[in-house]
């Protein structure tokens, strides 16, 4: 029975890490403009950077095509805005973009 017990808690705790880990690699690169996400190449990134720059709603979605809850909330209306907390954060003025992205 006790043995039962230590493998049932090693096996969760190892799940626990596990699940962790994952987060932590899917995760990380969120709201920190630094880190590049698990959607990275450079083919994509410059056609990110030019849909904010020249502020492209169409291309931004087109590259974005669907991925997570940010194309539900970015809309042509809003992408501007969205455009200027890029700007801001890549510039380091993260504070600046976290007040854009909480609006």
């Amino acid at each position: 029975m006790k043995n039962n017990k230590k493998m049932l808690i090693g096996a969760l705790a190892l799940v626990g890490v596990a699940s962790a880990g994952a987060y932590s690699v899917a995760g990380a690169y969120q709201g920190d403009y630094s880190k590049k996400g698990p959607a990275y190449s450079e083919e994509r990134h410059t056609a990110m950077t030019e849909a904010f720059n020249n502020n492209d709603y169409n291309v931004w979605k087109a590259q974005m095509d669907g991925r997570g809850r940010v194309t539900e909330v970015i809309n042509e209306d809003n992408f501007s805005k969205f455009a200027e907390a890029h700007k801001l954060g890549t510039e380091g003025d993260t504070a600046g973009a976290d007040a854009i992205r909480a609006e």
